[in-house]
């Protein structure tokens, strides 16, 4: 039987157990599971775009310390490509007589399915030395995942590709978004739709329909922070036309929260000072109350900025997250809670509520920013008679049916 210790960003836990001793569960196990954050780094080299592997080091150091058998490190952070050569330096360092076989295995669980992904994942990918050693533990570790998941789904490559294989998921999912958000733009400009467009090139079997969905922008803890991991990292081995085009991806990204927020303020007169705005949604998707770079947060400030009075709903996020968000510096949200400033101060333009109807009575415009499913069935004849007129929608998720809303009024 092969014992498993996983050590989270917020707790341990070892086989069925839940546990704070992390000494004693890494001691015993013969798998370790990383999954501490990386976040980006907010000060010196690489600021901005390099991750922070300050929680994976300091739990490399710690497995060094208290191991007394040979075991198997795995990596399921998202991680820059070599991470795995360094922590190999400081395990070996700190060895006294214990083999280490490092692995990478990247997670590719979406938030709002995670159980359903791990249970049927699309592929589960394992990287680790092309040496007997390193291959022998990469058998260990495919074994656990064969009790279910088919053994053709279980990819098995050299530690580089898979630590890459992450970044470059992540960075094809958020281009095809920024692609079909540029789009958009032109299709504004042109008077054609863009959800007719992206339908009609998802139809293409080679391109696919997924993740074609114009929208004020993507958020999540993932796409902006790996794509600028990989733009450093190419920086760093002397590939800036590389880096250039994926940091494109990023400028159309904020490109199209400064547009929608622009478009706001130019449809209303040419300002929002004093007015009161509701903003539905909050969180980045749905079905989740992340709101880890969450386009509502730009939005809102670029607003607040204008001096708008706003009122939020999300179903899942509390009044105390979205204060915290809307003061918080950016990539701050990536670091443990008790590592993160104290709760600020209250906003007094930022009045959070509960209900979709009290956010938007007496409202001058309403924006739509998360994609929630009662979203679309809201009583939008009652939200109109009860706003000021004449009453704006903003839908920067493409959930109403704009015919009837026009006809509304």
């Amino acid at each position: 039987m092969v014992k498993i210790c996983c050590i989270g960003a917020g707790y341990r836990y070892s086989s069925d157990t839940l546990s704070t001793d992390v000494e004693k569960h890494v001691s015993e196990a013969d798998i370790v599971f990383v999954s501490v954050n990386t976040p980006t780094k907010t000060q010196g080299l690489g600021a901005g775009k390099a991750a922070d592997l300050t929680y994976w080091e300091s739990a490399a150091r710690m497995i060094a310390d208290v191991s007394k058998s040979n075991k198997i490190v795995v990596e399921k952070s998202t991680v820059p490509v070599k991470t795995a050569e360094a922590i190999e330096k400081i395990l070996n360092h700190n060895s006294k007589g214990i083999d280490f076989q490092i692995l990478s295995n990247p997670e590719f669980l979406a938030e709002g399915t995670a159980i359903q992904d791990l249970f049927n994942p699309d592929r589960v990918l394992i990287g680790g030395r092309e040496t007997p050693e390193g291959q022998k533990a990469i058998e260990a570790l495919r074994d656990v995942y064969a009790h279910w998941v088919p053994v053709d789904r279980i990819i098995c490559t050299n530690l580089w590709s898979a630590e890459l294989s992450k970044l470059a998921a992540n960075a094809f999912l958020a281009q095809r978004i920024s692609s079909v958000n540029a789009m958009s733009a032109l299709c504004e400009a042109t008077g054609a739709d863009v959800s007719q467009v992206s339908h009609a090139v998802g139809k293409d079997t080679r391109i696919g329909p997924k993740f074609l969905n114009a929208s004020v922008g993507f958020g999540g803890s993932c796409f902006q922070k790996d794509i600028l991991n990989l733009v450093y990292i190419c920086e760093c081995n002397g590939l800036p036309e590389v880096a250039n085009y994926w940091k494109q991806v990023i400028k159309i990204n904020d490109y199209q929260k400064t547009r929608f927020v622009n478009r706001i303020v130019s449809s209303m007169f040419n300002t929002v000072s004093g007015k009161k705005i509701a903003i539905l949604g909050f969180a980045f998707k749905k079905d989740t109350g992340d709101t880890r770079e969450t386009p509502a947060i730009d939005v809102c400030k670029g607003l607040l900025g204008d001096k708008a009075l706003l009122s939020i709903y999300d179903p899942q996020v509390n009044e105390e997250q979205i204060q915290r968000d809307l003061a918080m510096k950016k990539f701050d949200w990536d670091h443990p809670v008790h590592l993160q400033p104290m709760s600020p101060t209250s906003i007094k333009q930022v009045n959070v509520v509960w209900d979709a109807y009290a956010a938007t009575k007496d409202a001058h415009g309403v924006c739509i920013l998360t994609e929630w499913d009662e979203f679309k069935t809201l009583d939008y004849q009652r939200i109109y008679d009860n706003m000021r007129k004449p009453a704006f929608v903003f839908d920067g998720r493409n959930v109403v049916d704009e015919a009837k809303l026009r006809a509304i009024g």
